[in-house]
């Protein structure tokens, strides 16, 4: 069945304790070419049929209604899911 992915992310200006302890933490294991980490949210919403530039726009508002807090997150993607072979690697 088809999925749609909605990526949210913490505004750039909202201090992100989970990120910076990660970032610390890949310091500590010699990994310092990595100088900073944001943590966000990743929701999959399987639909039944084809995804539609209607679905895709229905998701959208229900990402700024429901599932993002937009006083302190972005909503940064929606759209359809890469399959794992697309992902690989990137």
């Amino acid at each position: 069945m088809p999925i749609i992915v909605v990526e949210v992310m913490p505004k750039a200006e909202i201090l992100d304790p989970q990120g910076k302890a990660v970032a610390g933490a890949l310091v500590r294991l010699g990994k310092s070419e990595f100088t900073s980490v944001r943590i966000g949210k990743r929701f999959e919403l399987t639909v039944e049929g084809p995804i539609t530039d209607e679905l895709l726009a229905e998701a959208r508002e229900i990402a700024n209604d429901l599932l993002a807090n937009t006083v302190i997150e972005d909503v940064i993607y929606v759209g359809e899911a890469r399959s794992a072979d697309d992902t690989q690697g990137a």
